[in-house]
């Protein structure tokens, strides 16, 4: 058995496929799924699906407008008992020295303190959460080469 690697409550992950890095992002063991705040959702030919991704509320140039594939679309079940339908999409993430394909469900999570929520499925196998800690992997310097 492979050792695994202990990470916070909160991290920073790298979307590597859209080039988008520091997105500071919740780990949510109740949720199954990734979520990822992103803005002006517009569907497209052919089974794509276009969005803004805004990594980060206080630097809103950090804007990516992104391009990807429908996944599927379906519903999520908040932990107040709404539900509401996202559209999902598969991306990579990297953290913690890791990268693997994750499913991402895009919702609008303005006013909220975090702009990416990781689920289980994306840390499942590799890592281990300390919930008394934060940022325990490190943040690549900006102009540091990867």
């Amino acid at each position: 058995m492979k050792e695994k690697i202990i990470i916070g409550w909160r991290e920073y992950v790298d979307l590597p496929d859209w080039r988008i890095h520091n997105v500071r992002a919740k780990v949510d063991t109740g949720a199954r799924t990734s979520s990822l705040h992103v803005e002006d959702i517009k569907l497209l030919k052919d089974d794509r699906i276009s969005f803004v991704v805004i990594p980060c509320e206080k630097n809103r140039s950090r804007k990516k407008h992104i391009i990807a594939e429908k996944f599927k679309q379906g519903h999520v079940k908040s932990s107040t008992g709404d539900r509401t339908r996202r559209w999902y999409v598969k991306t990579r993430i990297r953290f913690g020295g890791i990268e693997r394909e994750i499913v991402v469900n895009l919702i609008d999570r303005k006013g909220m303190n975090f702009r990416m929520l990781l689920g289980r499925t994306a840390i499942d196998e590799d890592f281990l959460v300390d919930v008394d800690r934060s940022f325990l992997l490190k943040v690549k310097k900006k102009g540091a080469k990867k």
